[in-house]
């Protein structure tokens, strides 16, 4: 069995979403695969790769009762195998739980996944993997999301989608629509990560600490995110950038991204998902890239390249 989900991107209403806001998000030409191959043992052998097909993490869960037998993580970096493990279980035991005939088997699995992106691009490692077990377990991925980590659900909407979306939860329910976003002006867009991962549950805690009514702001927001799909020039586009970087600014109360690093930039940038890490817009022109590279920002996509 094979699944593949998209890798996402959020351009309008980031933090506003969770709260019933509508947003223009992007799947991109980057996800993941999860490979699952039938064994004898009843045992889960799991292993991730990396984009350059290096192993990165491996488990293995005991079945029937699913329990953590063994896990290593190659790397110095974030967290540990044993959290990484933890992760994953309560992953498949909450699965487990939506559908109880899920690994209801005599053997077991291998189980590979697969990025086709650098894993601190930011794109949706968690979010691909939440969307293929789901449709492993024949289950709503949205619940699984919602069951086992917190978030709006807009990256499971990408996963599952091939055209940008336009994303709302209304009644605690997703609420998707694929639209058209091909401006003509795209060679003005480009994407460039800012060499840092940001914990999205962590941007998410900080909003949820405002307790002040946001009614309006998440109406204009709406507003803007139905004009960022009509805007007929990269003028108006630009615009639209910087009152959508002011509002959120003064919500989340950090200073817009263009403020604190690029504040010399000719065109406009939008911080895209939790704020302070992983990919920005940026509009531009052909200087566009030897601006950011001057800055020690080597990764720079163009929409062609990034979006699916």
């Amino acid at each position: 069995m094979n699944f593949y989900s998209n890798g996402k991107l959020l351009l309008t209403g980031e933090y506003l979403v969770l709260d019933g806001a509508q947003s223009l998000a992007m799947p991109t030409k980057f996800g993941q695969d999860l490979i699952i191959e039938k064994i004898k043992e009843p045992q889960i052998i799991w292993a991730s790769f990396t984009h350059e097909a290096d192993c990165w993490f491996e488990a293995v869960f005991d079945l029937p009762k699913l329990r953590l037998s063994s896990c290593t993580f190659n790397s110095d970096k974030e967290g540990s195998a044993e959290m990484i493990a933890e992760t994953l279980l309560e992953i498949l035991q909450e699965a487990k739980r939506l559908n109880p005939d899920f690994l209801k088997t005599d053997g077991g699995f291998i189980v590979k996944t697969k990025l086709t992106f650098p894993r601190n691009w930011g794109l949706g490692s968690s979010s691909t993997l939440i969307n293929s077990v789901a449709s492993w377990a024949n289950i709503d991925a949205f619940q699984l999301l919602w069951n086992s980590f917190k978030g709006s659900g807009y990256d499971i909407a990408c996963a599952q989608n091939n055209t940008p979306i336009l994303y709302q939860i209304e009644s605690d329910k997703p609420v998707v629509k694929t639209v058209e976003f091909n401006p003509y002006f795209k060679s003005n867009i480009f994407f460039i990560h800012l060499n840092q991962k940001q914990d999205s549950k962590e941007g998410i805690a900080k909003f949820r600490e405002t307790d002040k009514d946001l009614s309006s702001q998440i109406k204009r927001i709406s507003e803007i995110t139905n004009e960022f799909l009509n805007a007929s020039s990269i003028q108006d586009f630009n615009k639209l950038i910087v009152e959508h970087e002011q509002i959120i600014s003064s919500i989340i109360k950090i200073k817009p991204v263009k403020q604190i690093l690029f504040p010399d930039y000719f065109g406009e940038i939008k911080s895209l998902g939790a704020w302070g890490g992983d990919f920005i817009l940026a509009t531009g022109n052909e200087k566009t890239p030897a601006y950011f590279k001057n800055k020690g920002y080597d990764t720079i996509l163009t929409f062609s390249e990034m979006i699916l």
